[in-house]
């Protein structure tokens, strides 16, 4: 079987060649090589000992990223190389990093330390591919497989349960049984695991084609890193407008909305709030008063302890807190939306609010669409003619308002944004010299 190495990544095989020793392309590059997946980071291991490869590479700049687990980068042209010895490692006591490793100068001793089947091909163009575990196989298939035994692969380290759960969504791949079973057996342990790797895990999975599936069939490891998604779990809603318990609601929402990061975690938590909210009036429907508000504040929270970034923590609680504010399509009703959140924020909240219909039941579902796609469609005019939303739409500014004798930098602020709301009323032009008159009235009053 031949692949289409890049001619950086043959330079760097054949550099490590010519000087005696082996070099492969191992793991993800060599499984998204194989199903024509687009590459983006090339890792290889050798023979070479890390400072054999620093010599290697004498004329390239070197850096130690884990010299003592046997890992070099080298810059190439301004792109990075991981290379890593031949290996084996010791035991994880800390269900992360081998506590010894010992370098070897046998590729298979290195293939048999990897996570999953899949990614434990080795390639290069003078012996071709090298499959050991019928990582081939099970890639044509669509199967993710421990190598060895599952338990010891999740007990090294347990962010592969994570992994196994996010390969299956993003490929959208079934687990093998055995593999599987050690999964829901071994999901305490993500507890061990730092938030900032779960992050980066969770985010990939939760963007993935089948993530439906994935937080269905495995919902209890999902809750062993969020624990507040339990409450979700069989709770039922009790009004026509949903058909299904609050969990499935959600995975269906998550699923129905664009595979963006900020989009998909905040469907995963835009109903956080309910079962803490929920009261039953005496028809027997629930009602959930203000679970926006506490959903975003729990939202917060979460993202908080996972160790997401500020802006991302505050974009996704603002969307939950506003998820239930339906739009009418009323032009100045759709533009204080606009003048409050923002552009941008208000098209995510847009997309949230027609996901959160579409895994609702069909009760009123067709009017509610239809009245969202009014709001989109009067949104996309307003900006599209460049209507006046926000003060950085507004026909005069700051300095216009200074000149009509006003100081105070706090009053100049609501002045502008008197005028702003009078504009999104329809009650003055937003033409300079109507604004301008309008001010000076405020002013002498």
């Amino acid at each position: 079987m031949k692949l289409s190495l890049p001619k950086s990544v043959s330079f760097v095989i054949n550099t490590l060649e010519n000087a005696g020793f082996e070099c492969f392309a191992v793991g993800g590059c060599v499984r998204d090589s194989l199903s024509l997946r687009e590459v983006n980071d090339w890792d290889f291991t050798t023979s070479a000992t890390p400072n054999e490869i620093i010599e290697c590479f004498c004329d390239y700049t070197t850096i130690d990223i884990g010299k003592e687990f046997g890992t070099i980068c080298v810059v190439i042209n301004g792109q990075n190389f991981e290379i890593t010895t031949y290996r084996t490692d010791g035991d994880y006591t800390d269900s992360r990093h081998p506590d010894t490793v010992t370098f070897s100068k046998n590729l298979s001793d290195d293939l048999s330390r990897r996570d999953f089947t899949i990614n434990a091909m080795a390639y290069n163009d003078r012996v071709g591919l090298v499959d050991e575990y019928g990582g081939l196989n099970d890639l044509n298939l669509g199967v993710i497989r421990c190598i060895g035994d599952a338990d010891t692969r999740f007990n090294e380290d347990a962010l592969r349960i994570l992994r196994a759960l996010r390969f299956a969504s993003v490929f959208s791949y079934s687990i093998e049984s055995n593999t599987s079973e050690s999964i829901l057996k071994n999901k305490d342990k993500l507890s061990l695991v730092s938030s900032e790797r779960i992050t980066k895990e969770l985010t990939k999975l939760l963007c993935g084609k089948s993530v439906d599936f994935i937080l269905r069939r495995y919902k209890d490891v999902i809750a062993v890193i969020i624990p507040e998604v339990s409450g979700m779990f069989n709770f039922n809603q009790n009004t026509p407008h949903h058909n299904k318990d609050l969990w499935r609601h959600t995975v269906s929402s998550v699923k129905n909305v664009e595979p963006l990061e900020v989009l998909r975690v905040a469907m995963l938590l835009h109903d956080i709030g309910k079962p803490m909210t929920a009261f039953t009036d005496k028809k027997g429907v629930s009602h959930f008063p203000n679970h926006q508000k506490l959903g975003a504040a729990m939202a917060s929270a979460i993202l908080k302890r996972l160790k997401f970034k500020n802006s991302f923590i505050s974009t996704v609680s603002m969307l939950i807190e506003n998820h239930d504010n339906r739009l009418e399509c009323v032009s100045a009703d759709i533009k204080r939306c606009m003048r409050d959140l923002g552009a941008d924020n208000t098209r995510l909240l847009l997309s949230i609010q027609r996901a959160d219909i579409l895994a609702q039941s069909a009760y009123m579902r067709a009017q509610k669409l239809s009245t969202l796609d009014a709001v989109c469609a009067e949104f996309e005019r307003i900006l599209q003619s460049g209507e006046c939303y926000s003060l950085d739409t507004l026909q005069v500014n700051g300095k216009d308002i200074i000149h009509l004798g006003v100081s105070s930098g706090e009053l100049i602020g609501a002045i502008l944004k008197e005028l702003l709301n009078k504009v999104i009323d329809g009650e003055v032009k937003n033409e300079k010299e109507s604004l301008l008159l309008y001010a000076k009235n405020l002013i002498s009053n």
